[in-house]
């Protein structure tokens, strides 16, 4: 059943700001915005930025990441409606029009971009609409509603931030930005995944592959687990090539020990196990990256 026949009785109803806003997924967007500036940070090591650029460049990333997640909602709209999880968003909620909530992501995308290549360069502008148009054309329109390994190619997009951060301050190449890259594109599968066993009623009901139900969920779990083995060693790449100091390998080995702990512990239970993963997984990644930094300046 489509969204508008779903929702054909229900009467247009006049949106707040606060509607229009959390169609850009703000959860998601300061995920991006604190991974972004991060890489900006690191950055700052070796290079001199004005303040006021610092700023618009980190807004301007902002703006993309939610630009992405509000065309993800317009998309979805059918879909998130019959969703427990979903199903009070703005859209299916009737807040706010399906052809308002698609104009605003596609004004913000070009703004976003624009006044990033302004207050950058261009080659941090090409990133930031290369993540947009991989989110919305790669994740949400072709490999979402396909293939289990959606999250698994789709969290390019959500991994992209720390390099544009870094890329908006720095033009010289240095492959740290990139192990930030393959630290979240490494943790987004775990992530994700445990979010999808204690909802993975919701996602079968509206046909979604994510993996436990196409695969089921003790397939989920060594696919957790074995992410989970592979983050540890990732997480301490930035040690073993020499961009951080012991303060972070000794506090990577430990939120790393304690990660995988929590997904092994999903063989014992599956539904608890899920969640504190899921919320764990949130705190991992910021700690880890703040500790980054925490540690980067210590060096510096």
């Amino acid at each position: 059943m489509s969204y508008y026949a779903m929702n054909k009785e229900v009467d247009p109803k006049e949106g707040s700001a606060l509607h229009y806003f959390s169609l850009l997924k703000p959860r998601v967007m300061s995920l991006a915005i604190f991974t972004a500036f991060v890489g900006q940070l690191l950055a700052l090591q070796e290079n001199i930025n004005h303040p006021m650029l610092t700023f618009f460049s980190l807004f301007s990333i902002a703006l993309g990441a939610g630009a992405a997640g509000c065309i993800n909602m317009w998309y979805d709209r059918d879909i998130d409606a019959r969703m427990q999880r979903t199903k009070s968003r703005p859209i299916p909620m009737g807040y706010v029009r399906p052809a308002e909530a698609l104009s605003l992501g596609i004004v913000l995308s070009i703004l976003s971009t624009m006044l990033l290549i302004l207050s950058s360069n261009i080659i941090a502008g090409l990133l930031l609409a290369s993540s947009i148009l991989f989110y919305v054309f790669i994740y949400t329109i072709w490999l979402k509603r396909k293939t289990y390994q959606n999250i698994v190619i789709g969290g390019a997009a959500g991994a992209l931030p720390p390099l544009i951060g870094w890329a908006s301050i720095s033009d010289n190449f240095s492959f740290f930005p990139i192990i930030l890259f393959l630290i979240i594109f490494i943790w987004t599968p775990p992530h994700f995944w445990a979010l999808s066993l204690f909802f993975n009623s919701d996602y079968k009901k509206v046909n979604i592959p994510m993996m436990p139900v196409t695969h089921g969920k003790k397939k989920t779990i060594k696919s957790i687990i074995k992410y989970s083995f592979v983050l540890y060693i990732t997480s301490i790449l930035p040690y073993i090539f020499n961009y951080s100091g012991i303060v972070y390998f000794i506090s990577a080995t430990l939120l790393s020990s304690f990660f995988l702990y929590l997904a092994l512990s999903l063989q014992h239970n599956e539904d608890k196990g899920a969640r504190n993963l899921f919320k764990y997984s949130i705190l991992y990644l910021f700690l880890l990256f703040l500790i980054l930094v925490i540690d980067g300046y210590l060096l510096f």
